[in-house]
């Protein structure tokens, strides 16, 4: 069992949700139930997944819990460009979340290539 309030993936995963709900906060409010939120539950998911594996018994369960994770993360990556493209996000917004978001990806990856080794 992992502690997972220590691992630097779920606090940039909780960092970066704060600043997705920051963000959508000015989407227009026809997208309230669309985008907005989907894209809140999306990145609510990232860290929310990883609190949840890193509670499971066993590496194996973690890394599942991980993948899941790593596969909201490229959702959200894909509600970040679409957002870009209705203009629901400037650039700055756009490449700051990106860039956050790539680099927990980053993690992530490394995280369940970690556990699989083991």
């Amino acid at each position: 069992m992992h502690n997972y309030k220590e691992l630097t993936v779920w606090k940039k995963s909780v960092e970066i949700a704060t600043s997705v709900y920051m963000a959508t906060q000015n989407y227009p409010k026809h997208e309230l139930y669309g985008l907005t939120s989907q894209i809140r539950r999306c990145v609510i998911s990232i860290s929310s997944n990883i609190a949840e594996g890193a509670g499971r018994n066993s590496d194996k369960d973690f890394s599942r819990f991980l993948h899941i994770a790593y596969g909201s993360s490229f959702e959200l990556e894909t509600q970040l460009i679409i957002s870009k493209e209705l203009n629901y996000l400037d650039d700055s917004n756009y490449n700051k979340l990106n860039n956050d978001l790539t680099e927990i990806q980053k993690m992530l990856y490394s995280f369940i290539k970690k556990l699989s080794e083991n």
